[in-house]
């Protein structure tokens, strides 16, 4: 089980603050969407550049032309690239193709899909790498989590890694841990603590114990 720190509303300089506090801790670190539309792809690069040793991901959401977006996402330096679920199968497809060709990785963010568990099966058949769970902010303001989600594809989830996101903190980690996913992504239950470094080291091991 691994642990993905999600940086969504800083600059390229404030996360590479925020990582250099916390890259021992974590596994993988994204790039999230909000930073990828203010800063551009230059945001993957420069924190690939700086911790080479981390896995970066960049939190495009694709929608459409799924294999020219991830070209130029490996090509900025991202290991990991995000596709929507709710995207149309030879999207999906395109991307997972290019991501083949240069070694990098598709993830599925199945936010907004109605059928949760048919839409994973599908999408895993593709050749992905991840199948994903994620509230979003939108849906943490309304109560939501992905805790039933998260169990609902590891049932049907053959041969993608399974990766939960939105809203996970260190009280509710121990109950995404013992729904036991691949992948563990957490954003603000690190970087919106006093101590993100504290945060960010017991989170990693609870995840490493699972």
């Amino acid at each position: 089980m691994k642990l993905q720190l999600a940086l969504d509303l800083v600059d390229i300089a404030g996360a590479k603050e925020i990582v250099s506090e916390v890259a021992e801790f974590i596994d993988v670190v994204e790039i999230g969407t909000p930073i990828v539309i203010n800063e551009g792809l230059h945001a993957v690069k420069a924190i690939k550049d700086a911790f080479p040793a981390l896995t970066v991901l960049a939190d495009l959401k694709i929608m459409d032309a799924g294999g020219y977006e991830v070209m130029k996402a490996a090509e900025a330096g991202a290991d990991i690239v995000t596709v929507l679920g709710v995207s149309d199968d030879s999207t999906i497809k395109g991307a997972v193709e290019e991501a083949k060709k240069s070694g990098r990785e598709i993830l599925v963010d199945l936010i907004n899909v109605k059928d949760i568990a048919g839409r994973a099966a599908e999408v895993d058949a593709l050749g992905v790498d991840y199948v994903c769970v994620h509230s979003g902010y939108d849906h943490q303001a309304e109560g939501k989590n992905s805790f039933a989600d998260l169990q609902a594809i590891k049932g049907v989830v053959q041969q993608a890694k399974t990766a939960i996101a939105g809203g996970i903190k260190l009280s509710t980690l121990p109950e995404v841990i013992a729904a036991g996913p691949d992948l563990v992504i957490v954003g603000g239950g690190i970087t919106g603590e006093s101590d993100q470094k504290a945060a960010a080291a017991e989170m990693k091991r609870l995840v490493s114990q699972a």
